[in-house]
């Protein structure tokens, strides 16, 4: 493992970036995912792979990459859980940058090299982009006709536009369609794998351990400590829709549960938020996720 070293009396990160990747159950598309970072044009990276206590081949998967490529690390541990395995990876992480990946989707081949030139010309704590849409619709439209995944086509940037802000509060929402935000440049959703992050913000701000949904309270935390950031409208995430995910194969009952303490805890972080920064985030982030829990709550009473 390479440790960060000084430089005048600065710690200088031994990576760029640190991908981390929590892994259980997904022997059929960790490989794609790990490709995809072998396939990255921006090669100064490291990934800490855990092996969450996984039954079936993911850790020797991720052993065999590891025992090929230095800048595979990997940790394995009982079952503790996707936060705790995130956690654990966000200890180790040496990167000046984090990037998160989900271990049945994979990354477009210039996702990093784009994050890291634009968090270093725009002096940016986070770099946001979007997952492609046609890829995860097309495979769940072919899933349900039991047809064969889809492969993925990956365009080749250049002259890439960008939109820098500080102010995360005027462009971030919960809705697919907001009203009050330029579509294009909306940051869209809560969950991790969708930014680039800098790293020394994120290790201090852990997952909730416990809870599903985790992603919403810790993306409303991350909201309150960004300084800047830098908004591509990209399509660089390739978010695969595996059947066997908490959300797609969860029951309704299960969902508004493990929702409602995901809401229950995000309030909390925003008690003593800035006022126009938690009137934003009621407006745009928590109402939508109540109305998605008042949906699956009448559903479990039908």
């Amino acid at each position: 493992k390479t440790t960060n070293f000084w430089i005048d009396g600065a710690t200088m990160a031994a990576y760029d970036i640190s991908v981390i990747i929590p892994i259980y159950n997904v022997e059929k598309y960790l490989a794609r995912a790990l490709d995809s970072l072998l396939a990255q044009t921006h090669t100064n990276w490291e990934a800490i792979l855990v092996d969450d206590g996984s039954p079936d081949a993911c850790g020797a998967i991720a052993d065999e990459y590891a025992s090929c490529d230095s800048r595979f690390m990997v940790i394995h541990q009982t079952n503790k859980g996707v936060s705790e395995a995130r956690n654990v990876a966000m200890e180790q992480a040496e990167g000046k940058y984090t990037l998160f990946l989900d271990p049945d989707d994979f990354f477009h081949p210039q996702l990093i090299e784009l994050c890291f030139n634009a968090a270093e010309k725009e002096g940016a704590d986070m770099v946001t982009f979007t997952y492609h849409h046609y890829y995860r619709t097309i495979n769940k439209i072919r899933h349900f006709l039991h047809l064969p995944d889809s492969k993925p086509s990956f365009k080749k940037y250049v002259d890439v536009k960008s939109v820098t802000t500080d102010n995360i509060f005027d462009y971030a929402t919960e809705y697919s369609h907001p009203k009050d935000i330029d579509p294009k440049w909306a940051i869209k959703h809560c969950q991790p794998c969708f930014r680039m992050y800098r790293t020394s913000i994120v290790q201090e701000i852990p997952f909730i351990v416990g809870i599903r949904f985790e992603d919403f309270p810790w993306w409303s935390d991350v909201l309150l400590h960004i300084r800047r950031c830098t908004i591509l409208n990209l399509p660089l995430y390739y978010y695969y829709p595996n059947p066997k995910s908490f959300l797609l194969s969860s029951d309704t009952a299960n969902l508004a549960d493990n929702l409602e303490k995901s809401i229950v805890a995000a309030k909390k972080i925003y008690e003593n938020a800035p006022a126009e920064k938690k009137t934003l985030w009621e407006k745009r982030f928590l109402a939508p996720f109540q109305h998605y829990l008042e949906k699956k709550r009448k559903k479990t009473n039908i």
